[in-house]
């Protein structure tokens, strides 16, 4: 290829198949790939839903947007034997609070608030709370959202406000809250900032937090089956709550919708949720495709953000006994984490007397997993993150791949060229102003000599590996040996290759 201009060197490669792209496979390869491995998964639910004492379950995995499969397990009231399927409502808890998020987002997107504004300019009330320290900033949006207000955690405490009054919330309120910490100085959940939330939604928007979810959110979504106070779930499809004690189980009483709802009080179907779970993994990976959800796939991605570091576990275990670090943090009503392999995962758990639940979502994988069991505070996360491991494992999944810019392609099977014969990069003008500054043309010399010694006639480029649009490595294959080449490019248009390397294999 030497001394050949640039467009022929791209026409070589391509006429003699050194130059391609990798083939991302289609859903239905991707489904049936996962689909082998189902009987699997619902051999895995059926054992821990018996060795959790579950009445009932129901469960589903998404793949690429899309609810592939779901099934129900066990009863969803044992009084009057009524099965638990994927029809059936059960109370998904603090599951909702991303709904929540979602329509606040949907508020600033349509800007009638800003995640900064102080949460007093929508809820008088908190204007004069007395905080933990004199120099503790005023609470925001954005605070309530990620769970850095200065509440103290309210678990247990919120579970039994779920159906208090607008009245008793601002009694509340005027009393005076106790904080634990300043704020935005650290992470603390608090059902109390999302119920705060709800009464934002209200204000700006002038109908219910409920009314607007339902029509903002769950209607577009064609969620037809999910509500919010459990008398209007018609009798047969409602999952009642239980508590496993004394080696029986114990119903556990609902309660009624309220202003705390904003934080748990959703109920739903794993036909509906699969609906929102989905929409949540369409939004990866990042694409020049049409908007079709309740709000913009960019809003999702920043719901999905770590915005407020929650734990990091050095020593965590996954199921199959594997250790790998994991490192935690809070989005808007969301919790992201991400493994020592790089794997990042979305989602939320839910919990209340009578109720368990928990999604996750493998953003670069595009699968997820959601389960609802009617038990006290099931642990579904365990169950569930032991399924997005095993199917993993087994179906060999891979992750979504990065798209290339055309450029990039280009650059590298010109930067091949130039490895070859230094002697002639400079006139190639495919390089940044910085290049030949940062790299001597002595170090490039003995790259061109470990070139033609150890690589020699070059046979094949394999494609691509790219990090991201602009930067990628790759390896190249010659009669002698092979070497990996990597390259960054640079801002300017067209983009030039500023940061080279250079190994052999």
């Amino acid at each position: 290829m030497r001394n050949l201009p640039h467009q022929r060197i791209l026409g070589l490669a391509l006429g003699l198949g050194l130059f391609f792209q990798t083939q991302a496979q289609s859903f239905e390869e991707r489904k049936q790939q996962v689909s082998q491995a189902l009987p699997l998964v619902d051999q895995l639910f059926k054992e821990y839903a018996e060795k959790n004492h579950f009445p009932g379950m129901s469960y589903g995995i998404v793949l690429d947007g899309k609810l592939i499969h779901a099934k129900g397990v066990g009863l969803a009231n044992l009084d009057q034997n009524i099965p638990a399927t994927t029809q059936s409502a059960f109370r998904i808890a603090s599951m909702t609070k991303s709904l929540t998020a979602m329509a606040i987002v949907k508020l600033r997107d349509e800007g009638k608030l800003k995640m900064d504004d102080p949460v007093w300019k929508y809820v008088p009330e908190m204007k004069n709370q007395k905080y933990a320290t004199k120099d503790s900033p005023t609470i925001t949006v954005r605070n309530l959202l990620t769970h850095s207000a200065g509440f103290p955690e309210d678990n247990p405490w919120g579970d039994r406000q779920l159906g208090i009054s607008e009245k008793e919330f601002t009694d509340f309120l005027k009393k005076g809250i106790s904080f634990s910490t300043a704020v935005d100085t650290e992470y603390e959940y608090s059902n109390l900032g999302f119920a705060l939330l709800g009464a934002i939604i209200k204000k700006v928007s002038g109908i219910a937090y409920q009314e607007y979810i339902n029509q903002q959110i769950l209607k577009p979504l064609g969620m037809n089956h999910t509500y919010w106070e459990y008398t209007k779930v018609p009798q047969k499809e409602l999952a009642l709550g239980y508590r496993w004690l004394d080696g029986k189980w114990i119903p556990q009483p609902l309660e009624h919708d309220g202003v705390y709802g904003a934080m748990g009080g959703l109920i739903t179907t794993m036909e509906d949720y699969g609906k929102y779970v989905a929409f949540h993994q369409a939004a990866w990976p990042t694409s020049d495709a049409s908007e079709t959800g309740p709000i913009k796939r960019s809003s999702v991605r920043e719901m999905q953000k770590p915005w407020q570091f929650n734990n990091l576990n050095a020593n965590y275990q996954y199921q199959s006994g594997k250790k790998c670090a994991m490192v935690s943090a809070y989005g808007y009503g969301l919790r992201t984490s991400v493994d020592c392999d790089g794997r990042r995962m979305v989602g939320h758990s839910g919990g209340l007397p009578g109720f368990g639940s928990h999604w996750y979502i493998l953003q670069d994988y595009g699968l997820g997993v959601i389960s609802f069991a009617n038990n006290t505070y099931s642990p579904m996360s365990y169950i569930n993150i032991q399924i997005l491991d095993t199917l993993l494992a087994t179906t060999k999944l891979e992750r979504y791949p990065i798209q290339p810019a055309k450029v990039l392609e280009e650059r590298y099977v010109q930067l091949v060229d130039a490895v070859k014969d230094w002697g002639n990069a400079k006139s190639m003008k495919i390089f940044a102003v910085n290049f030949f500054d940062d790299y001597p043309m002595s170090i490039l010399g003995k790259d061109t000599k470990n070139f033609q010694e150890k690589v020699g006639k070059v046979i094949k480029i394999h494609p691509i590996n790219p990090q991201n649009k602009l930067r990628g490595s790759f390896v190249v294959e010659g009669e002698k040996g092979k070497c990996e080449i990597s390259l960054t490019l640079s801002p300017e248009t067209p983009a030039l290759i500023q940061e080279y390397h250079f190994k052999l294999l």
